[in-house]
């Protein structure tokens, strides 16, 4: 199914690119920790992850059928966002993201972010190995009218 067939397709869209960078080791290496402009840092994806949704105040339940497709969806985009959270809370919302790849959880949180991404990925017909888009790619797609 294609990704914008979904109502709020727009914050599946946000939601999908934050687990899409928290879940690949390597960008993190080659993007974040590098510096590489366009891509944000660690903190600018929790929060596309839960700004719009406020997965950080309820369940991913609450939008199924707006954002989520179905619940199995919802309860790992749980997953990753709890375990995510947690982390951000212990070191810092401005953390450089080497203390966020230095916490023991971190390997935790980026495995259930992986595993949202690629079911939400093969849920929108995409291949969830690409590369992580930048943020000018991000606004395009997202962009109204």
């Amino acid at each position: 199914m294609p990704l914008n067939d979904m109502p709020w397709w727009r914050w599946r869209t946000q939601v999908r690119s934050a687990l899409h960078m928290l879940s690949d080791p390597a960008f993190q290496q080659e993007a974040w920790l590098a510096g590489l402009e366009g891509y944000g840092d660690v903190t600018d994806a929790v929060y596309r992850l839960v700004e719009d949704t406020w997965l950080d105040n309820w369940s991913a339940e609450k939008y199924v059928g707006t954002i989520f497709r179905d619940s199995g969806e919802a309860t790992l985009v749980d997953a990753a966002v709890l375990r995510t959270l947690r982390i951000m809370h212990h070191v810092g919302a401005d953390a450089h993201v080497s203390a966020y790849m230095a916490h023991p959880g971190w390997p935790d949180a980026v495995r259930a972010c992986r595993e949202a991404h690629v079911l939400l990925s093969a849920n929108d017909g995409e291949d969830p190995d690409t590369p992580p888009r930048s943020l000018d790619v991000l606004r395009i797609i997202t962009r109204t009218g």
